[in-house]
């Protein structure tokens, strides 16, 4: 294509177009468009609250009203999901009160002392140079489960301790910690005596309580009778293993309560105080054995005395 240009202070020109010339001509005259139209677009929805536009603003409307359900959807959403959490953790901290309770009375602490279900003391100055800052949905969705992990963590180990201490606390009733005997003294100690028989120096192997005859004598601790027979040295005598390969004996009996096989209780009456088999009085022979061997029964009953006064002044 050629075009002619005239002037009358020129001679006439003439201008050849390719097909280059016109592709980029139109490319031009289509982005001119283009351009037109999105600054006519920014223009129309940046003041289309001035221009007063009915359809435009009912666009503008629609929009706003789209993302504001979007957003209700997604706080109702994120609230029932987090009031559902918040709900576990109630439950969580309901079950770790019990059991803070449970081992609190294992552990013998004294309930003013540590009360579950006070909140403690907290305080302190209001920041004067770090300004508050708002917390976020993200963030607190983010702390809820912290905490809620950090509750389940807790109560985790808090259910360890209440086993530990629950171990501890029957094996101790296991000990023959009790005074098989309401007396105050005992008339002959665990070592070295004179025989009352021969009056030669002889070793005893236990300890002699002296109370009146038909005196209740009561189990060191709980166990399982493993004898209830006359002996010919002991009389009347009981037996009662207490696990752990810990034996008590009680003997001279006037009276057997229990028998062979007879799970019997910490403090239970079992027999009578007397005076049967090698005896010069109404008293009960009590002895310790840990695998088989005689032990001083003074160790095991000071540490009861010891438990006794911790409980009382635990309990005060």
């Amino acid at each position: 294509m050629q075009i002619i240009l005239l002037h009358p202070r020129f001679n006439a020109r003439s201008v050849t177009l390719t097909h280059w010339h016109l592709l980029l001509a139109a490319l031009g005259f289509i982005l001119a468009v283009i351009m037109a139209a999105c600054l006519l677009y920014y223009l129309t929805f940046r003041h289309a609250t001035e221009l007063n536009i009915p359809m435009v603003k009912e666009a503008l409307a629609s929009a706003t009203q789209e993302d504001a359900n979007k957003k209700d959807r997604y706080v109702k959403e994120n609230l029932t999901a987090m009031a559902m959490k918040l709900g576990e953790m109630q439950a969580q901290l309901m079950r770790l009160d019990a059991l803070g309770e449970r081992v609190q009375g294992l552990a013998g602490v004294k309930p003013q002392e540590f009360n579950f279900k006070e909140l403690p003391g907290r305080g302190g100055a209001e920041p004067s140079s770090i300004k508050d800052q708002p917390i976020s949905m993200h963030d607190f969705q983010q702390l809820l489960d912290a905490t809620a992990k950090d509750v389940e963590h807790r109560a985790d180990y808090m259910n360890v301790v209440e086993t530990t201490l629950m171990s501890q606390k029957i094996k101790s009733k296991l000990l023959p910690t009790i005074q098989p005997v309401n007396v105050s003294y005992n008339a002959s100690g665990f070592g070295w005596r004179l025989d009352p028989f021969t009056g030669r120096s002889t070793f005893h192997e236990g300890i002699d309580f002296a109370a009146m005859p038909g005196t209740a004598i009561v189990a060191a601790a709980g166990g399982v009778v493993i004898a209830a027979e006359y002996h010919h040295q002991f009389g009347n005598m009981l037996e009662i293993d207490h696990g752990n390969n810990i034996v008590t004996r009680y003997a001279h009996a006037s009276r057997l309560l229990a028998k062979v096989g007879d799970i019997v209780k910490r403090g239970q009456h079992v027999a009578d105080i007397g005076s049967t088999g090698r005896s010069t009085g109404a008293h009960l022979h009590f002895e310790v054995l840990v695998k088989g061997v005689q032990q001083d029964p003074h160790k095991f009953l000071a540490a009861g005395a010891d438990q006794d006064r911790l409980a009382n002044l635990a309990a005060k």
